[in-house]
C-alpha cells in the first residue's frame, strides 16, 4: 500500500513538474518579451529583434506542450511576439527573419488566431489582448494609409484588411477599415476581393445604401450583370426611392447597352407609385447628372463632331425629363421645397448653359444665335416660378436671391431686379 502510494506521489510529482516546466517556458518568453520592449524604447531595434526571437523560442515550447497550448497567457505571447517580429522584419527588410517566421502574411495570420483564441479565454489578459490588438490595429492602419495614398492599392486594401482582422480577434467589427479595404481592392481592380466585404457593410447598413450600390458595381466590373441586377432589385425592396439604387439601376441597363431598358425600370418605379413625390423628384435628379454625363462627353477630345451632336441631343433630351419629373412632384405637392429649388437650381444652370453655347455660335449665323437666346431667355423665365416659390419659405437664402436679382436683370425687369438686389444685401 504504501509503495503503491509512493507510485502514485511520484507520478504526481512528474505531472506537476512538467507541467511546470511549461509555464516556465511561457514565464520566459513574457521576461525576453519585457527586454526587447526596453529595447525598442531605446530604439535599439536589433537588440529587440534578438529579444523577441528569443521569446518566440520559449513560446513556441509552450505553444506546443498540451499543458499549455490552451493557456490564455501563451496564446497572447504568440499573438504578440509574432506580430512584433513582422513589424520589425518588415521595418528592417529582414528577408531572412521574415522567412524564418514562415512569411509575414502567414505570420500575422498566425498572431491572429491565437489573439482570437485566447480573448474569451477569460479576464486575467483581456487587457493585454487588448493592447496589443490596437497597437497593430495602428500599425495597420499607418501602413495603409501610406499606401494608399502612393496610389499602392493591393499593399493598402491587404494593410486595411489586417486592421480589420485583428479587430475581430476582440470581437469587434471595425467597419472603416473593412469599407477602406473594399475601396481599395476595387481602385486596385481585385473586385473579387472588395465585393464580400462591400457585402458584408450592406448587411450592416454601413453608410445606408451605397454598399450596394458599390457591390453591384464592382459586380458589373467582373461582367457579371445578372448578380448587379439582382442585388440592386433585393436593396430597392426596401427603397424603393433611393437616388443612389435607381441610378445603379440606370447604370446597369446602361452597360447591358439598353438604354431604353434604362428609362423603362424609372417607369416602372412610377408605375408602382405613381404619386410619390419623392420618387418624381429622385428620377429628375438622375436625369440632370445623366444629361450632364451627356454634355461632358460631348466635349470630351477627340468626339467627332457627329457624336458630339448626338451626346449634346442626348443631354437635352434628358434635361427635358428631369424638367418633367421635377414639375410632377410638385405637381403632387407644390410646397416640396426641395423640388422647386432643384427645378429652378436645374432650369438656371439649363439656360447658362444655353447661353454659353450662343456664344461659340458662327457670327454668320444669326438665325441659329437668336433662337439660342430666346430659349435661353425661356428657360430662365420658367425657373423664376419655381425659385420665388422657394424663397417665400426660405425668404434669407442670399444665394437664391441672388439669382434671382440676376435672372430678372437679365429678362429687363428691373424693379424686380433691384427688389431682390436689396433682399440679396440685407441677407447674412
Amino acid at each position: 500500500m504504501i509503495i503503491k502510494n509512493l507510485g502514485l506521489a511520484a507520478g504526481v510529482l512528474l505531472m506537476t513538474t512538467n507541467t511546470f516546466g511549461q509555464k516556465k517556458n511561457e514565464t520566459s518568453a513574457a521576461v525576453e518579451r519585457g527586454k526587447a520592449l526596453i529595447a525598442m524604447q531605446k530604439q535599439d531595434v536589433d537588440e529587440a529583434i534578438k529579444f523577441f526571437l528569443s521569446a518566440k523560442k520559449y513560446i513556441d515550447l509552450a505553444e506546443a506542450h498540451v499543458d499549455t497550448k490552451e493557456r490564455q497567457k501563451t496564446l497572447w505571447l504568440v499573438g504578440d511576439i509574432y506580430s512584433q517580429l513582422v513589424v520589425l522584419g518588415e521595418a528592417k527588410q529582414d528577408k531572412d527573419l521574415i522567412a524564418s517566421l514562415g512569411g509575414s502574411k502567414e505570420a500575422m495570420t498566425r498572431a491572429q488566431q491565437a489573439l482570437k483564441k485566447a480573448f474569451p479565454k477569460g479576464k486575467k489578459h483581456k487587457d493585454d489582448i487588448i493592447g496589443t490588438v490596437d497597437q497593430n490595429r495602428i500599425i495597420m492602419n499607418k501602413m495603409a494609409n501610406i499606401n494608399y495614398k502612393s496610389e499602392n492599392y493591393t499593399a493598402a486594401a491587404d494593410f486595411y484588411a489586417g486592421q480589420a482582422s485583428f479587430a475581430d480577434c476582440i470581437d469587434m467589427i471595425d467597419t472603416n477599415a473593412i469599407y477602406n479595404a473594399a475601396i481599395s481592392y476595387d481602385k486596385a481592380e481585385q473586385y473579387s476581393a472588395a465585393i464580400p466585404m462591400y457585402l458584408q457593410l450592406a448587411e450592416l447598413n454601413h453608410n445606408g445604401t451605397q454598399c450596394y450600390v458599390l457591390a453591384s458595381a464592382a459586380y458589373r466590373k467582373t461582367g457579371d450583370i445578372d448578380r448587379a441586377k439582382a442585388l440592386i432589385s433585393e436593396a430597392r425592396e426596401a427603397n424603393p426611392t433611393d437616388k443612389d439604387l435607381l441610378l445603379e439601376v440606370v447604370n446597369t441597363s446602361i452597360e447591358e447597352g439598353d438604354a431604353a431598358g434604362a428609362e423603362k425600370a424609372l417607369a416602372g418605379a412610377i408605375d408602382q407609385d405613381p404619386n410619390n413625390k419623392q420618387l418624381h423628384y429622385t428620377i429628375g435628379t438622375i436625369m440632370i447628372d445623366l444629361g450632364n454625363k451627356a454634355f461632358k462627353a460631348q466635349k470630351a477630345d477627340g468626339v467627332s463632331s457627329e457624336d458630339a451632336a448626338a451626346h449634346k441631343a442626348t443631354g437635352n433630351s434628358y434635361f427635358e425629363k428631369a424638367e418633367a419629373s421635377l414639375q410632377k412632384a410638385l405637381d403632387i405637392d407644390p410646397d416640396y421645397v426641395d423640388a422647386q429649388y432643384q427645378l429652378g437650381a436645374h432650369l438656371v444652370e439649363w439656360a447658362g448653359a444655353i447661353n454659353t453655347e450662343a456664344s461659340k455660335v458662327d457670327p454668320d449665323d444669326r438665325l441659329t444665335y437668336e433662337v439660342m437666346k430666346a430659349k435661353s431667355k425661356q428657360t430662365y423665365r420658367k425657373a423664376l416660378a419655381p425659385l420665388e416659390k422657394y424663397i417665400a419659405s426660405y425668404p434669407n437664402d442670399k444665394a437664391v436671391l441672388t439669382i434671382l436679382f440676376q435672372i430678372h436683370r437679365s429678362l429687363g425687369d428691373s424693379a424686380k431686379a433691384l427688389e431682390y438686389k436689396k433682399r440679396a444685401d440685407a441677407a447674412e
